[in-house]
């Protein structure tokens, strides 16, 4: 039996979900301008590997959209989770200015955060996800980095819209048989993009 969470699978068969298998497209469109950004700016090998793993992101998804098997469903999740403690890490070492010894140390607070987040408000692992953007933001805004703030605090609120889109398809269905599943695609594309732009932006000295 597939995994049928989505408003628009209506069936087993591989292409029940064409538009929630095709608007993966925006996670390989989105890696390609990321790389090229990145090549731009000139950022190291850990910005480039947010890269890599933003394209397995759309071929995992991809994959779990037409399979909808368990197996695929792994395909889809860990990719994801991957880049979020990657990401943290990252930032800790770019924008904290943290030796790596320690910068590591963000991917285990994240999980840390994320369990007492779902133990008192619930959300799966992507409400976490978005109040540590919003954690991220103030942090450099009380370091007195107005503009990555800003950024952070912009990307924040697209991921809240993202959200919202990926938690609304299945109450929608009745008047739009597509969902918002697609939506959510979209638009988390653009916030891994800007995700891995700013922190290229950081490493080049550019805002």
């Amino acid at each position: 039996m597939p995994v049928d969470g989505y408003c628009e699978r209506t069936g087993p068969e591989f292409w029940s979900e064409p538009v929630n298998a095709w608007t993966n497209i925006a996670f390989l469109i989105a890696a390609v301008l990321a790389y090229r950004h990145v090549r731009r700016v000139g950022a190291p090998a850990c910005v480039n590997a947010l890269v890599v793993i933003l394209a397995v992101i759309g071929l995992g998804s991809f994959t779990f959209h037409t399979v909808a098997t368990r197996w695929a469903a792994a395909l889809d999740v860990t990719p994801i989770l991957v880049f979020m403690l990657t990401y943290v890490i990252i930032f800790a070492r770019v924008f904290l200015e943290l030796r790596w010894r320690w910068a590591w140390l963000a991917a285990p607070v994240f999980v840390a955060f994320a369990v007492v987040v779902n133990l008192v408000i619930g959300g799966g692992s992507y409400l976490p996800a978005l109040l540590g953007m919003v954690v991220l933001a103030v942090l450099l805004a009380v370091r007195g980095e107005r503009d990555y703030a800003l950024w952070f605090a912009g990307i924040a609120a697209t991921f809240g819209v993202s959200l919202t889109l990926r938690t609304v398809d299945s109450a929608v269905c009745a008047g739009f048989p597509l969902g918002t599943h697609f939506a959510w695609h979209v638009c988390n594309a653009v916030v891994l993009y800007l995700l891995i732009r700013v922190a290229a932006n950081r490493v080049a000295g550019r805002s």
